[in-house]
């Protein structure tokens, strides 16, 4: 059974606390055995590569059989169905139409003192994108991260993907072509990472690093940060749902399993100020269970990481979903535009009954990678921006370092950075002279 709370409870807080502080991460330790698999691939390139596929993935490659090659891969997307690519090329087009939205501007003006001042946004060179692999990988994921990318303008888009026993999802394909992926490796990992990120023979390194996987695959894109950019470190999938009275119970606990078919270690929160509603939505989510297809899993992330919440009211829902920080947020509520104003941290907001956290999964629009662990306190899901650069620009006329240039170089010397100030002096000196 899920934990159950009332804000009106004495011990409240501290059962609030103890929720809060939940470590869902996978606790494994597999930071010594990433720093290996790094080593071996910076040393022996793609035979590092090979060896370690072979041995996790059970799949014997070659340098040149490292990546599909055109006729596997559009004798692969033969076998999608007509309806499956309809819903697939939805998705594209309505990700790639939201995205496009937020491709910034490069602004420049000139301020009072005559000085040009401005921004360039720039994007990376090339970017790799990480999806986890085999018959249960996702083909929106390949949507989510490739689709930015290119709006933005990466020159190289490649994906990474291991292919266990050598099962390959066309759908996955598929996606990485509408999107305009130019090469997918059939590889994972660690290894796959490191590849990436300092390249192979046969693989070249990129600029940017996004995706999910798995524990090896998250201390890997924190080993190699630094040296390659990356999006974040994905932690277990997280739903909230604030609502109302007002709301069919069932579509709540389905909400709240589409988190927990996940992963054992997802976690999903009911925050309602109905005790009825409450009450009904945990029969509800015990009536699914019982056929739910991965049953399993999602009962045991209800029964160990789950939460029902009852408030005093919709504000305190709020406030306590602002302390939660929430991946997902679903605001079932009568007027949930109203809340939402009352929301500062939530990776993703999902307004109204009618529209469930899976709709943006994969044809909403916006991006289905986000911040998770109460890590969208400081930052935000995926964008256009995330394979972007900002470049400053600066011009001085000699008008303006007549104006500005005596500042600085005061400020140089409070500093003691005798170089920096006589770089302004002299320049002052020719103007004045």
């Amino acid at each position: 059974m899920p934990v159950f709370l009332n804000t009106a409870d004495p011990g409240f807080e501290a059962a609030f606390a103890t929720l809060l502080g939940q470590k869902r991460e996978e606790a494994e330790d597999v930071d010594q055995a990433v720093a290996q698999i790094i080593a071996d691939v910076r040393t022996r390139g793609d035979q590092a590569v090979i060896d370690l596929t072979k041995r996790f993935d059970r799949l014997t490659l070659t340098p040149a059989t490292l990546a599909f090659s055109p006729t596997e891969i559009a004798s692969e997307i033969a076998k999608v169905t007509p309806e499956d690519r309809a819903a697939l090329d939805l998705a594209a087009d309505r990700i790639r139409a939201y995205h496009t939205r937020q491709k910034p501007q490069d602004e420049s003006w000139t301020d009072p003192t005559g000085a040009m001042l401005g921004w360039r946004w720039t994007p990376v060179s090339a970017a790799g994108l990480y999806v986890p692999g085999g018959l249960a990988s996702y083909p929106s994921s390949v949507l989510m991260n490739a689709i930015p990318a290119k709006v933005a303008g990466v020159n190289r888009l490649v994906v990474v993907c291991p292919t266990p026993d050598g099962k390959v999802n066309p759908l996955v394909l598929l996606a990485a072509q509408l999107a305009g992926v130019d090469t997918v490796y059939r590889i994972g990992g660690a290894q796959a990472i490191a590849a990436l990120a300092y390249g192979t023979p046969t693989i070249q390194p990129v600029d940017k690093i996004t995706g999910p996987g798995n524990a090896f695959v998250a201390a890997a894109k924190r080993r190699v940060f630094g040296r390659v950019g990356i999006d974040m470190i994905a932690g277990p999938s997280e739903i909230l749902v604030i609502a109302d009275a007002d709301n069919d119970p069932d579509w709540i606990a389905l909400d709240l399993l589409s988190q927990a078919e996940h992963d054992e270690s997802a976690q999903s929160i009911l925050i309602t100020d109905s005790p009825t509603l409450a009450m009904a939505v945990a029969k509800a989510v015990a009536k699914r269970l019982e056929t739910l297809e991965r049953r399993a899993i999602a009962g045991a992330s209800w029964a160990q990481h789950g939460a029902v919440i009852i408030t005093r009211d919709l504000a305190e829902a709020a406030r306590l979903s602002n302390r939660v920080a929430p991946e997902h947020l679903e605001l079932c509520t009568t007027d949930p535009d109203a809340l939402s104003q009352q929301i500062t941290h939530a990776g993703a907001i999902f307004l109204g009954a009618y529209t469930p956290e899976a709709i943006g999964d994969y044809v909403g629009g916006p991006n289905h990678v986000l911040p998770t662990a109460r890590s969208a306190r400081f930052s935000s899901g995926l964008s256009v921006l995330d394979f972007m650069k900002r470049t400053t620009l600066a011009r001085m006329t000699p008008e303006a370092l007549k104006a500005i240039g005596p500042a600085a170089e005061r400020l140089a010397i409070s500093e003691s950075l005798e170089a920096h100030g006589l770089s302004v002096r002299a320049r002052l000196d020719r103007l004045n002279g």
